[in-house]
C-alpha cells in the first residue's frame, strides 16, 4: 500500500538522465536492482521505460529529444489543421452545403 499512497512525481528529462547515471553507478558498485529502484524512488516499469527512451543520452541530449518531439507534435496539428481546412473548402466551393 505504500505505491498507492505515493502522489506521482513528474521528472524532467534533466532528471531522468541524472537518475539514470546514479542508477548505473550503483549498480556497478555492486547494489542490488531493488535497492537501486528504492534509493531512486522509481518502479521497475519506469525504470525500464526510462532506460529505454533516455539510455545512454546526455542530459542535454534528452533535452533536445524532448523539444523536438514537442516541434514534431506541433507540425503534426498544423498539418491536420489545414488537412480539414482544405477539406471544407472543396465542400463549399462544390456547392454541398
Amino acid at each position: 500500500t505504500l505505491m498507492t499512497t505515493k502522489r506521482r512525481k513528474r521528472h524532467n528529462p534533466e532528471q531522468i538522465v541524472r537518475k539514470l547515471r546514479d542508477a548505473d553507478a550503483m549498480l556497478n558498485s555492486g547494489k542490488e536492482l531493488a535497492a537501486v529502484l528504492q534509493a531512486l524512488e522509481v518502479s521497475e516499469s519506469t525504470y525500464a521505460r526510462w532506460r529505454s527512451q533516455y539510455g545512454g543520452m546526455k542530459s542535454e541530449e534528452a533535452v533536445r529529444l524532448k523539444k523536438l518531439e514537442e516541434e514534431n507534435r506541433r507540425l503534426k496539428q498544423l498539418v491536420a489543421d489545414q488537412a480539414l481546412d482544405i477539406q471544407m473548402l472543396k465542400f463549399v466551393a462544390e456547392g454541398n452545403w
